[in-house]
């Protein structure tokens, strides 16, 4: 089975940043497309960002477009994303998901797409 890890969540204040990383020990994601998705409490798992395998082609949602970047660096087998002027609407359990299949996105990703996820990591954002 294989399990995707997040880690980089944390708690910052409105403004910062912060920087999530996805990985899977042993396993090798450089062929896949990998998604971001978050989860505040109370609502539905939201697609944030997806980034393809190669050429780095990336999706983002309008909630996140131009404060999120999806990177990848697959010599460490690391997918991240960037957050910068966060905000206390970012407050959330964020995931990264694949379908160990498709290399490239479909667009903004959606839940139903994917069946490896991670534990998720969580965002808190002080106001």
């Amino acid at each position: 089975q294989v399990q995707l890890v997040e880690s980089g969540g944390g708690l910052v204040q409105a403004g910062g940043s912060l920087r999530l990383s996805c990985t899977v020990p042993g396993f090798t994601l450089d062929y896949y497309a990998i998604s971001w998705f978050r989860q505040a409490p109370g609502k539905e798992r939201e697609g944030v960002s997806c980034i393809s395998c190669c050429q780095g082609i990336t999706y983002y949602s309008d909630s996140v477009k131009g404060r999120f970047t999806a990177s990848r660096d697959n010599t460490k087998n690391t997918i991240y994303l960037q957050i910068n002027n966060l905000k206390p609407e970012d407050t959330a359990v964020y995931y990264c998901a694949t379908d160990l299949n498709r290399s490239n996105c479909q667009g903004v990703p959606r839940r139903t797409w994917y069946d490896y996820w991670g534990q998720g990591t969580q965002v808190t954002v002080s106001s």
